[in-house]
């Protein structure tokens, strides 16, 4: 994933949260346009341990998580804390637009 400018993330926050009135919505918005274009599953690495990512939630408290799985266990991981592999999968570039639209 190349490196975006400030333009490009405006228009990307701009076009998830085009209807949207407040945080929560655009909150929404931005988990809208994650789901429904990064790529999943796939990948990476928490703590040394390879895990997949199955699948992106929004979860009150929480944010916008990825839901990741290692064997039999499950762990929803802030999207901001988790680390993409390299290459980024398909649709990265939105969780880098939820970075810079977020407090």
């Amino acid at each position: 994933m190349g490196r975006l400018t400030k333009a490009k993330l405006a228009a990307m926050i701009e076009e998830a949260t085009v209807d949207a009135y407040g945080d929560e919505e655009q909150l929404v918005g931005l988990h809208t346009m994650i789901a429904d274009n990064l790529e999943t599953p796939f990948e990476t690495e928490v703590f040394g341990l390879r895990v997949t990512v199955r699948s992106i939630d929004l979860r009150p408290g929480s944010g916008i998580v990825a839901i990741c799985t290692h064997g039999r266990f499950r762990q929803a991981i802030g999207i901001l804390d988790l680390p993409l592999p390299s290459p980024a999968p398909t649709g990265a570039e939105w969780i880098e637009a939820y970075r810079h639209w977020a407090p």
